[in-house]
């Protein structure tokens, strides 16, 4: 699977160039699927910012980019579904746009439904995540970022084997020394992207995509 690891979607000309090189032909002849489930578990999301992101009506641009096609796909209703049903579904999108909220209930509800499972077998299929969609593919988000059942701890699914500190400078916490603190404590490497940023992850390529400020830690 190609990776695009942002903190707050396709925001500028390079992170969309990017995504342009990893699906191969244009945005305008590809289909998504939109997967909004990460929101229904972090407390300041709900039905307004779900929709908010199916409909393009937030900052992390991503449905509404001009896709062939933008399907819907919630996680939590895919234990329910024949795979036989689904999983054609996700073979045949071109991208998969995943949107922000808490990591570890996304990485909980991709193991439940299957998906993650799957993801070793979509080689062409591009993933394009915003914050907690990014992280969701990494080892750990650290404490700080915990937001559902903090008891079960930080562990995500380890796709990559790097981090994730999102939204530098975008919230009065998210700062660069925030982002270092939490990094010493993880044990395996990281980035802090702010919304300007991102990681291109390709097999053995990783890069940075960016036109605003980041940093990559141990």
């Amino acid at each position: 699977m190609k990776l695009l690891l942002t903190s707050g979607g396709v925001t500028n000309d390079s992170i969309r160039a990017a995504l342009v090189d990893l699906l191969g032909k244009p945005v305008e002849d590809s289909t998504a699927l939109c997967i909004p489930t990460a929101q229904w578990g972090h407390p300041m999301c709900g039905p307004v910012s779900l929709r908010r992101f199916v409909t393009d009506g937030s900052p992390a641009t991503m449905t509404g980019l001009g896709w062939r096609s933008v399907g819907l796909l919630e996680l939590t209703a895919l234990p329910t579904i024949d795979p036989d049903r689904w999983v054609p579904w996700v073979r045949e999108a071109d991208v998969l746009l995943v949107d922000g909220g808490e990591a570890t209930y996304l990485a909980h509800w991709l193991r439940e439904s299957g998906l993650a499972g799957l993801l070793p077998e979509l080689g062409d299929t591009v993933w394009v995540g915003v914050s907690a969609g990014s992280m969701a593919l990494t080892p750990r988000i650290g404490d700080l970022f915990v937001e559902w059942r903090p008891e079960e701890g930080d562990a995500t699914l380890g796709v990559v084997d790097f981090s994730i500190f999102p939204h530098v400078g975008l919230f009065p916490s998210n700062t660069m020394e925030a982002a270092a603190e939490w990094a010493a404590g993880l044990g395996n490497p990281a980035y802090a992207l702010d919304e300007q940023s991102a990681v291109l992850v390709d097999g053995d390529r990783v890069e940075v995509v960016s036109e605003g400020e980041w940093r990559r830690f141990g």
